[in-house]
This record gives C-alpha cells, sequence and structure tokens, in this order.
C-alpha cells in the first residue's frame, strides 16, 4: 500500500459497494442499464444547464448550474450527483462494454483482454458467489480463532496486511520526506471502520447516534459469521471500544495537513521501543523487510496508544476486533447477506444513498481498482486522442508561464524565495492522459469463478509491489490514478501534476467547443493542481520533492496573512443544517479554486491573443470563460452525504467553488457588469497569487 499525499482537485473515495464514486443514471435508469460502444456527447458549456432567469450577479452558480440541478435528480443508488459523475458513469458504461466483450471466451484474446475480462466475469457470476456465502472467509477466521497469545499478533498482521487493510495499523511504502530520490517504508495510523477519527469523538448528539447505528451494524455483520446475539453484541461493543481508543490518538484531517506532523523518521528498534508489546522484528521478517534499516512512523503517539491497548486488551478483544475487520473487508465479494448488510451501514445510514449500485457498475470499478492500468490501455486506445494530449500540454505550459508572470510580479514575495520558487515551478513534471509504461499484471493470477480469491491475489500483488519498492530508487513515471478516471492530483513529492485521459473528454474537455469554456474548464482545472505546489502544504516540499522550507519567514507571514482571508471568507458559507465550511481543512482546495481560475484566465488570454473573439450564443467570450468554469461544479447531495464531508472531504461543496471563487475576481465582475453591492462581489477580495 501506498502511503502517498497527493492533492485531488475532485475527491472521490473509493471502496468497491461501501463508498463508491458517484455513479448511476438519473434521469433514465433504464439508459444506464445498458454498455456503451463510445461515450456519449454534452458540450463544455452548456445552455440548457443554466437557469437564464437568475442573476448571475447574484448567485452565479445558480445562473450557471440551475438547469443541470432540476433536470438531473439525485440517482436512487448515489450520495452526490455532478457533471463529473456523469461523465464518470458514460465512462464506466464504456468500460462496461469492453469488459463484456473481453469476458466472452475466445482464442482472439490478447493475454490483457483475458486477465480483465475474467476478473469481470467472476465479479458477475453471482451464483457462484452466492453458492460459497461466508467460506471465503474461514480461513482467516480459522487463523483468528488459533491464536494463542497476543505475542502471535505480529505474525498474523504479517499475513494479513497484504490482502486484507483496516487491522490495527496501516503500513507501506512512500517517497522519503527527507530525500524525495528513495521509498522508504511507513507506519501508519489504521485500525478504524467509520469515515473519520471524528465520527468516534464527537459529543453531538448525531454523532452519538450513528455510533449506536454502528455498534448494531457490527453485532449485525458478527452474527451472519455464526456468532451468537448475545455474543455479537458483546464483541460489537468491544469493537467500538478499541477503535475509539485508536481514533482518540490519532491526527486530525487539519493536524495532517501539515507534512511535519506525519514525518517521524526511525530505525526498527526505535519502533520497537516506542511499541514493544508488539513484536515488531517478526512483523517486519514476515513482510519480507526483515533487512531495513529506517522507516517512517507518520504518528508516534497513535503507536503509543497501540503499545497501551495491546497491554490493556485481552486476547478475546483482539480476536472479536480481527474478526469483525475480516467480516468488514469481505464484505463487498461476499454473499448478498454480507453485500446488503454492508451497503445498509456505509452508504444508507452514513451518505443517505437509497439503492445499491447494479453489479456491472461495482464489477467495472474492482477490474479498475484492481487492473486498473490494463484496463486503461483498452480505454485510451477508444477515447483519447494525440491531439488532445498535445493540446492539454499546450494549455499546462500556458498555464505556468502565467503562474511565472505572477510569481515574478507578487509584492508580498521576497526575490530569493521568488527564485525558488520559479525553481520548483521549472520543476514540475506534466502527465497526461496515461503512463509511458504500462503496468505488468500477469503474476496475477486470475480465475473465473473464484470472485473473493481473485481479489486477494490482486491486492496481495500490489501490497507486493509496493513493498518491493522500499529502499529503491522512486519512479517518477508512475501514476496513483488510473486512466479512466474522472479526477487530477498534484504529488508534491514527485512535483508533477497528472491528468488521466478519464477527465479529458466532453463536457470537461471539449475539442469542438471554442477556446473560451475549455480554458474556463480545463485549465482552471491545471491551475488548481499547479497552485499545489505552493500552497501551505505543497510548499513545504521544494523543487525535488524534498520536506524543506525554502521560505524566509517574512515570506511564510504575508502568505499566512493571504490565506486567512480566503479561510474568513469560506468558514461563513453554510454546508447543511447549521454546519459551517471548515475553513482550515478545506483552505488548501479553496485557495488552488482561486488562484487556478485566475491563472486560466490569463492562459486563455495569452491563447487568444490578437484573436477577434466575437459573442457566442448571446454571451461575449469572457462570460463563456466563467460559464464554463463554473459547469464543471453542477451537482446535487444528499443531506446525509453532506454531513459526512464537513467533516472529511477538504474540498468546499460545488456552490461555493463557483460563488465563493467568482465574487474575489474582477475579471469576473467586469464581464456580467456586477455592481459593488451585488453579492457576487467581495467588499474584501481576497488574492494569493
Amino acid at each position: 500500500m501506498t502511503i502517498a499525499r497527493v492533492h485531488t482537485l475532485f475527491w472521490i473515495s473509493i471502496l468497491l459497494a461501501c463508498i463508491l464514486p458517484a455513479q448511476g443514471a438519473a434521469p433514465a435508469q433504464a439508459k444506464a442499464d445498458r454498455p456503451l460502444t463510445e461515450l456519449p456527447y454534452t458540450p463544455s458549456l452548456d445552455i440548457p444547464s443554466m437557469d437564464k432567469s437568475a442573476d448571475p450577479c447574484t448567485d452565479f452558480y445558480q445562473y450557471a448550474c440551475g438547469g443541470w440541478v432540476a433536470s438531473n435528480p439525485i440517482p436512487a443508488d448515489q450520495a452526490v450527483w455532478s457533471v463529473y459523475d456523469k461523465l464518470a458513469e458514460d465512462n464506466y458504461r464504456l468500460l462496461w462494454g469492453i469488459l463484456e466483450a473481453d469476458a466472452m471466451p475466445g482464442a482472439d484474446r490478447n493475454p490483457v483482454q483475458q486477465q480483465i475480462g475474467d476478473l469481470f466475469a467472476s465479479c458477475m457470476d453471482e451464483p457462484a458467489i452466492e453458492s460459497l456465502g461466508a467460506k471465503p472467509l474461514e480461513p482467516l477466521l480459522a487463523r483468528i480463532a488459533g491464536l494463542k497469545s497476543k505475542g502471535e499478533l505480529a505474525a498474523l498482521l504479517a499475513e494479513v496486511h497484504p490482502t486484507t487493510h483496516g487491522f490495527l495499523f496501516d503500513f507501506g511504502s512512500d517517497q522519503d520526506y527527507g530525500d524525495a530520490t528513495q521509498v522508504i517504508a511507513v507506519a501508519a495510523a489504521g485500525g478504524l471502520s467509520l469515515p473519520d477519527r471524528d465520527y468516534y469523538t464527537k459529543n453531538d448528539a448525531k454523532s452519538k447516534i450513528l455510533r449506536d447505528k454502528y455498534e448494531q451494524h457490527v453485532a449485525r455483520m458478527l452474527e451472519l459469521i455464526g456468532e451468537t446475539k448475545k455474543a455479537a453484541v458483546k464483541d460489537a461493543k468491544t469493537v467500538l471500544k478499541i477503535e475509539t481508543a485508536l481514533a482518540g490518538a490519532s491526527l486530525t484531517r487539519v493536524e495532517q495537513r501539515d507534512p511535519y506532523n506525519l514525518y517521524h523518521k526511525m530505525s526498527p528498534d526505535a519502533l520497537a521501543a516506542l511499541a514493544p508489546a508488539f513484536d515488531w522484528k517478526q512483523y517486519l521478517a514476515g513482510s519480507g523487510l526483515a533487512d531495513i534499516k529506517t522507516l517512517n512512523v507518520s504518528e508516534p503517539n497513535f503507536f503509543k496508544a497501540v503499545n497501551a491497548l495491546l497491554k490493556k486488551e485481552p486476547l478475546k478483544a483482539w480476536q472479536a476486533y480481527f474478526r469483525w475487520h475480516a467480516v468488514h473487508a469481505a464484505a463487498p465479494y461476499l454473499s448478498k447477506a454480507f453485500l446488503s448488510g454492508d451497503f445498509d451501514f456505509f452508504r444508507k445510514t452514513l451518505h443517505g444513498v437509497q439503492e445499491i449500485q447494479p453489479r456491472w457498475k461495482r464489477c467495472v470499478h474492482m477490474v479498475d481498482r484492481d487492473l486498473g492500468e490494463a484496463l486503461g490501455q483498452e480505454f485510451v486506445r477508444r477515447t483519447f486522442s494525440p491531439e488532445t494530449k498535445q493540446k492539454t500540454l499546450v494549455m499546462t505550459r500556458q498555464i505556468e508561464h502565467a503562474m511565472e508572470n505572477e510569481i515574478k510580479g507578487l509584492d508580498w514575495m521576497t526575490e530569493p524565495t521568488k527564485v525558488r520558487a520559479l525553481e520548483k515551478l521549472r520543476g514540475i513534471a506534466n502527465k497526461i492522459g496515461y503512463p509511458d509504461r504500462w503496468r505488468d499484471y500477469s503474476s496475477v493470477t486470475i480465475t473465473r469463478g473464484d470472485f473473493a480469491g481473485n481479489v486477494l491475489r490482486a491486492n496481495a500483488f500490489e501490497s507486493r509491489r509496493e513493498l518491493a519498492k522500499i529502499g529503491k530508487p522512486v519512479d517518477r513515471g508512475e501514476w496513483e490514478m488510473t486512466p479512466p478516471t474522472v479526477n487530477a492530483y498534484y504529488n508534491p513529492q514527485m512535483n508533477d501534476i497528472n491528468f488521466p485521459a478519464g477527465v479529458l473528454q466532453p463536457p470537461l474537455y471539449d475539442p469542438k467547443e471554442d477556446d473560451a469554456p475549455n480554458y474556463g474548464n480545463t485549465a482552471s482545472t491545471i491551475g488548481h493542481e499547479l497552485t499545489h505546489g505552493f500552497d501551505d502544504e505543497g510548499r513545504q516540499f521544494d523543487a525535488a520533492g524534498n520536506l524543506k522550507d525554502w521560505w524566509t519567514a517574512a515570506d511564510a507571514k504575508a502568505f499566512e496573512e493571504r490565506i486567512q482571508c480566503i479561510r474568513d471568507q469560506f468558514a461563513q458559507y453554510t454546508i447543511v443544517d447549521d454546519i459551517k465550511i471548515n475553513s482550515k481543512l478545506t483552505s488548501g482546495e479553496d485557495v488552488a479554486d482561486l488562484g487556478g481560475t485566475l491563472l486560466a484566465y490569463l492562459a486563455w488570454q495569452e491563447q487568444t491573443a490578437g484573436a477577434d473573439l466575437k459573442p457566442v450564443d448571446g454571451f461575449t467570450p469572457e462570460q463563456r470563460f466563467f460559464i464554463g468554469f463554473a459547469q464543471w461544479a453542477c451537482e446535487s447531495e444528499r443531506p446525509e452525504n453532506m454531513r459526512a464531508n464537513a467533516i472529511t472531504n477538504p474540498h468546499s461543496p460545488g456552490k461555493y467553488r463557483i460563488n465563493g471563487i467568482v465574487a474575489d475576481l474582477p475579471q469576473f465582475q467586469k464581464a456580467f457588469a456586477c455592481a459593488p453591492d451585488k453579492p457576487m462581489v467581495s467588499r474584501k477580495p481576497c488574492k494569493v497569487w
């Protein structure tokens, strides 16, 4: 498992059948129940998605997206539904068609097609999955039941971690914060089942109700593996007690935004001294890492808490905890009783989703997750042209040129820091579409009729691949998203921007449209990711990706003052009920939205310099830029999901990612001739870049 921290523009949690990217088919459900042979077309500026009756200077989001929201109700199997989600839905329906064809046995299938096709077929084989029931879990449950002492827990975790996540802590690999050329082992906080540590620590009425429902869910799932009702209720209380203790020792999401809080390099002996109740020597040997000399212990206080819990809680308590995590991890791959139970709590209760996704959708996600670059080859071949890649690269270079000019002209940054900032800017690698080298999955055994086994073997492959990197030079060509993904990210340690082919499709990037909406949409996304290299997290990494403070104290102070302006602005916005945006959590993304949009506007001006631009469909070129910018964010969201996102999501809701940004941009106010007293004109505009 990679424990890398990347900045993404669009937050999508991917837990198969538990927390999936929003997919579905509103308003015509029947349309989604068939695969695609090609992607449908929607322009990057879609006039029917607008609400022209709204005043753009009062509520620009409603003006740009009101029609979309009215005509796109949230599908019953989704927690949120957006322009991004509709494109992701289309991408996956195209992949569905590819996988159905590749699942047909035949001599003409190449090795990649055979592998992804057979994995998809095993996932779709419901009779085989139902006939097995809980049998795929039996070997692990027997292993847990056979423990004779807590001293054997290290050997158990060394066996389990490669295939099953969630057991007590996380262990994997990452770039060394102190030497970005090398990969280091990482021991990180983990062991929780609820989405965030705050679910365990908050004491408001709704949090207490959710914990009660979680405890009841744990008990029901334990009954499915044969525990009596009385034993399951008792064990569920034990699970909640252990997880609550782990949560209390875990850093908050805001604390995790400071990379210095996550870098504690030490020797295995030092880790053993920190948590002597766990046999680290045995664990590392069982993981094939007996010879490592150093590792990063991201949260030392968490492992102190693990040590205290290991000493305090009896073996029976740990067996109950591990039984729960075994069934929780496996539930999406087992029979309907497990799958439905998992859905009822983790999707319906936590996120308000009304229906489980159809099986084809879950199976496409699973193949994309486990054999993503194999499936990605098929996607790229059908959807991503060399012309699109070249145009996106040109756009990216224009964004970088705009950023260079902005840095040079900053009145708050000193010259020495400008030199280092420009050095970092020029060192950014731009990855567009797909990797230069495809990942080789040929060692993964895929067997038709053995869905759960295929998942375990794919997990083991990925774990071995990650652990094998430790002590070796970083592969800077590697991607952390698959090509069909509708998302993008910046990695401060790699110092690279990554745009998969999936996000470079209409309506997000539209080769049939003029430059204005494309730059408003895609170039703003590129600018967003670029500015992450210089935000409150990214700026702490140098051009090579090393954790190194290269700012003067005066520059850091001036930067924080400007960020605080944005924090103060976004803290006033309400998400749902009386819950305001936690702007300490979202400020990095809010700053990136503001800076990225400005950079995109400047890049668009460079692209169209000297051109005789005319209005189109009654909108000036400047208005088309901003409407294109806004329409990526059109979305609807369930209240339950809003409450969950208020705790976990580092991005503000779509409405405020538009209205909060344009209110700070005089270019927008000029484009729409907004009077100074209008809501979309900030009385104290914020500006960082």
